[in-house]
């Protein structure tokens, strides 16, 4: 007997899905079908380009801010974009980040570019990640980057698994993973894909075999099964985003998950459903950029007619649709330089009298605050449906 299966007896390498509820495979295929629908959807380049910058920082902010990095999220996207300098005593903080961004990046990259074609785990990938994750870092002594500590750590009141265990749990956690959560169809790739992820992450969290960077280690090979199973990248940083948000009871349902029976579906629902609320989150974003291109599309019907009345009501419909807030009507020549310039020469009652025009074919609504786009106006357009 080892001495694992004394200390901690929850290792059992074992999951009994059959004891799940309905509701549980209901959210995984909830979560699957909106992964799905992220990465059906085509975004035009900029909105694809921020999606992915925003969601990358936020994913490196989470992974390293649960640790302790105390970066904000505006210095993460600095970081990144290469505009962040800090003073040496907190370099290693951005230090840090980009040993996140660079890792996310080449294993996202391996995948996409076909350099590694599956999404088992592997024991070389698990110490490959901790030797980036801790790369340029200072270390305490007895920690050696990408090694199996040989030495017995805790976290809080939480002992990690036996030192000597710790290589041979971690090859059988790759061999259970890889073996048993092959997914049974292309259809249940996603679905199958998600519930490894989360449970990889919980078995390495206790197993905590490094010295350091044991948590980052656990988001990576999440995140790197994640983006292997077909799930869209910018949706594969949703669950670091949750652990971080929900710090405490991150902590909290690591902790019970030890000690309940079946105590892992704890930490699996805890998880799948902060993934579900993170892919709304997205979706709205997504469902935003489809309505500007619907509307635009709509504007640029509406004024077919190549006249300069219909040149000028269409640029300033469009150039107003850009701004998020109401316009005051003292500054609305001021939406955009175009629009600026097209009214320059007219006088005030030729403003009027587009505005009033556009508000008469229900495009602009005049409220108090100010003048906006009424892109509501497109919601017309979708399928009939009660709404309780």
């Amino acid at each position: 007997m080892r001495t694992f299966e004394k200390t901690h007896p929850w290792l059992t390498f074992g999951i009994d899905l059959r004891k799940v509820d309905y509701e549980f495979w209901m959210a995984l295929g909830e979560a699957q079908s909106k992964c799905e629908h992220i990465a059906s959807v085509p975004l035009m380049p900029e909105t694809a380009k921020k999606l992915h910058g925003i969601y990358l920082a936020k994913g490196a902010l989470a992974t390293t801010a649960i640790e302790g990095n105390t970066l904000t999220e505006e210095e993460v996207l600095n970081r990144i974009e290469g505009k962040l300098q800090l003073p040496p005593s907190k370099e290693y903080l951005g230090q840090e980040i980009d040993n996140i961004v660079k890792a996310c990046n080449s294993i996202a990259d391996d995948l996409f570019k076909g350099t590694s074609t599956s999404s088992d785990i592997c024991i070389s990938d698990i110490k490959r990640y901790n030797k980036l994750v801790l790369e340029n870092l200072p270390l305490e002594d007895n920690i050696i980057a990408g090694e199996i500590r040989k030495y017995s750590v805790g976290v809080g009141t939480y002992r990690a698994a036996p030192y000597e265990d710790c290589e041979y749990l971690l090859e059988r956690l790759c061999n259970w993973l890889n073996t048993e959560f092959k997914e049974p169809n292309e259809e249940s790739k996603v679905a199958f894909g998600i519930l490894k992820a989360i449970i990889a992450h919980l078995y390495l969290a206790w197993i905590h075999p490094f010295g350091d960077g044991n948590g980052r280690v656990a988001r990576l090979i999440e995140f790197q099964t994640l983006i292997g199973s077909g799930i869209p990248s910018a949706a594969a940083h949703l669950l670091s985003n949750h652990y971080n948000a929900t710090r405490s009871l991150y902590y909290k349902q690591l902790d019970q998950s030890t000690k309940a029976s079946n105590g892992e579906f704890l930490f699996i629902k805890y998880a799948l459903q902060g993934f579900i609320d993170g892919l709304k989150g997205q979706l709205a974003e997504v469902k935003k950029q489809q309505l500007n291109v619907t509307w635009q599309n709509y504007i640029h019907d509406i004024f077919k007619g190549d006249t300069s009345i219909n040149t000028r009501r269409k640029h300033f419909i469009l150039d107003l649709s850009e701004k998020e807030t109401p316009v005051p009507l003292s500054i609305i020549k001021e939406i955009s330089p175009r629009t600026a310039v097209e009214y320059s020469n007219k006088t005030s009652k030729t403003l009027m009298r587009d505005i009033n025009k556009l508000a008469e074919m229900n495009l602009i609504k005049i409220t108090e605050e100010g003048i906006r786009a009424n892109k509501e106006t497109i919601l017309a357009f979708l399928p009939r449906r009660i709404l309780n």
